[in-house]
């Protein structure tokens, strides 16, 4: 019986390929659940006075880092089951903030695809961009990762 929800192989990872993930809504529990279990404690993330008479961003703004890893997570969800073997590399800018409120989904773009040495496996970067409900790139960010091959016979003799 086939599985749904499986990842994306590199095979299908051709250099161009686009796609979007599904939104996510960045509640204030998620802010304040992200602060205290990492322990970013910053006057931004937690002092809504301050945020009111002397920050530049109005509202309550969400650690960078959270919107990073909600968008990993729509990211798992939707393309990395069972074919993600490992998180190498990334460059990674914020543009704006991300605010409690504020609903976030992922456009990708292959920009790199090359088989490892390895069997079985190929290296792709894509660039990232952090959407908000507005259309604006919040984030951008260019992971690298080793995906699994879908068919490791292609795979071993295209990387010989």
């Amino acid at each position: 019986m086939e599985i749904v929800g499986l990842g994306i192989h590199y095979e299908e990872l051709p250099i161009g390929r686009q796609f979007k993930t599904v939104g996510r809504t960045v509640t204030e529990t998620d802010i304040t659940n992200f602060i205290n279990a990492t322990g970013m404690v910053e006057n931004l993330f937690t002092d809504i006075e301050y945020l009111k008479t002397k920050s530049a961003i109005k509202g309550r703004v969400a650690p960078g880092a959270l919107a990073y890893c909600f968008a990993e997570g729509l990211l798992v969800q939707s393309t990395m089951q069972h074919t993600g073997m490992a998180f190498l590399n990334m460059e990674f800018d914020v543009h704006g903030p991300t605010l409690a409120g504020d609903t976030v989904h992922v456009e990708c773009e292959v920009i790199e695809a090359r088989l490892t040495r390895q069997p079985g496996r190929g290296l792709v970067r894509t660039r990232n961009r952090i959407i908000n409900q507005k259309g604006e790139c919040v984030i951008t960010y260019t992971p690298l990762r080793m995906v699994k091959c879908l068919d490791d016979t292609l795979c071993r003799e295209a990387a010989e």
